[in-house]
């Protein structure tokens, strides 16, 4: 198995040590499943239905309802800066997980104001809206996490522009140094460096963490295959942000953790979706990169004396996986599930 190259610069080092002493961190999958709160994509009917024009909140101030939607109501378009124009179910690409055969696809090229092009780089979010199967967010005195596949395809198959290109994010509530208590939104960006830049001789890719204490973009993680990478974040009751990262699909583990932080300073209160980004040049011909993801994941540790039927607010959890505190047992206890059946 491949190890991401780190290369976390000396000046985002610096910045994470200045600020508090680590907490200790757990690897994203720890604990219960939350399968209703998550999606395999292996629902051949699996479809997203667009509701053109899209949003575009952050730009203009306006949210055109109601917003794309999947049929299985999990996904939905974010408000904030609209939906992908491609979101569909596709193939497994080769190399995924063991038994897939659905994955999701997402691409986007008129991500700015509908009918005005910008001329500048804009994003798409799809938003994984598990607060909606709760009825509510998920408290860090849960310490949820969140994991991913994510397909890298070919670099020749990458919008030729170096820049973010994909980001998988968290949207959360935070509480500021001022104590204030706003949303926000940790997460890690895929940036493409193409060769036809000043300085770059080959194609490569990176990670880059959003964000450390100072709320500066920590990078990188030097990416030179393409292919799967598997990434996650974790959420612990001290308000602290957890990065992992690997190439390959296997399961993350303690050796694939990039970094943890106060983001910005502020202290996580609250999880309350799992979304991505798509981004590109915004001038009405340059397609973005097509992403392609599967197995988003929810997962918690209820805190003592609670159990997950008391984070559901809508209704009285009937199919949750059982709790599990190390990876190899969680997939054991899923074994009549197809997440267990497609592990490597």
């Amino acid at each position: 198995m491949r190890k991401l190259t780190f290369r976390l610069t000396v000046f985002a080092a610096a910045a994470m040590l200045a600020g508090p002493a680590v907490a200790e961190t757990f690897v994203p999958g720890t604990g219960v499943f939350l399968e209703d709160c998550s999606d395999d994509f292996e629902d051949p009917s699996w479809s997203y239905r667009l509701n053109l024009p899209k949003s575009s909140y952050e730009q203009d101030e306006r949210q055109r309802g109601p917003g794309g939607y999947s049929n299985n109501k999990l996904w939905h378009e974010g408000g904030k800066r609209g939906t992908p124009d491609v979101v569909k179910r596709v193939d497994t690409p080769p190399g995924g997980l063991l038994g897939s055969t659905g994955a999701l696809m997402m691409q986007t090229r008129l991500s700015g104001i509908p009918g005005k092009l910008s001329g500048e780089q804009m994003q798409d979010d799809l938003l994984m809206k598990f607060d909606r199967r709760l009825g509510r967010s998920i408290p860090v005195s849960w310490q949820p996490s969140c994991t991913v596949r994510v397909y890298l395809p070919s670099f020749d198959q990458w919008e030729n522009r170096s820049g973010p290109s994909f980001g998988m994010r968290a949207d959360c509530r935070g509480r500021k140094p001022d104590g204030d208590v706003e949303p926000y939104w940790p997460g890690m960006f895929i940036l493409f460096r193409s060769e036809t830049s000043r300085n770059i001789e080959a194609d490569y890719a990176q990670i880059t963490v959003r964000a450390n204490n100072r709320g500066q973009d920590a990078r990188s993680f030097k990416i030179e295959q393409p292919g799967w990478i598997t990434m996650g974040m974790s959420f612990t009751p001290d308000g602290m942000v957890h990065y992992y990262a690997k190439e390959g699909i296997e399961d993350l583990t303690e050796e694939d953790h990039l970094m943890s932080s106060y983001a910005y300073s502020w202290r996580c209160l609250t999880f309350n979706n799992f979304f991505f980004n798509v981004a590109n040049w915004d001038n009405g011909r340059s397609w973005s990169t097509p992403w392609v993801i599967d197995d988003p994941k929810i997962f918690v540790q209820p805190p003592a004396g609670q159990v997950v039927d008391n984070l559901y607010r809508n209704r009285r959890r009937s199919n949750v996986a059982s709790s599990s505190r190390s990876r190899s047992s969680n997939q054991a206890q899923n074994s009549s599930s197809r997440n267990s059946s497609r592990r490597r």
